[in-house]
């Protein structure tokens, strides 16, 4: 399920900036910037982002294992457990 982002203008954004990156460091959820009603980016704290970041290294790492498979390519168990300790061990640090 996606998380649902809550919305702040331009406009809110250039009256109090510092404002704004308190609300997006202290959310969990992806804040829109809009401009004209449209959105116009995506603001993310840093945790948000790298926690992200370490979702979508998996889900790489996850296909790339997949394709392996289907093409009579892979690696022993042990040795994809150890790789991804490796990798988080490594995001944790």
């Amino acid at each position: 399920m996606a998380k649902r982002s809550t919305a702040i203008t331009v406009s809110q954004l250039l009256d109090d900036p510092a404002g704004v990156v308190r609300r997006v460091r202290g959310s969990n959820r992806p804040v829109r910037l809009t401009q004209r009603g449209r959105t116009q980016a995506i603001l993310l704290s840093v945790d948000a982002y790298e926690r992200n970041e370490r979702e979508r290294e998996m889900l790489r790492a996850l296909a790339q294992g997949e394709r392996e498979i289907a093409s009579g390519r892979g690696f022993s168990l042990d040795r994809v457990l150890a790789d991804a300790d490796k990798v988080l061990t490594r995001r944790r640090g």
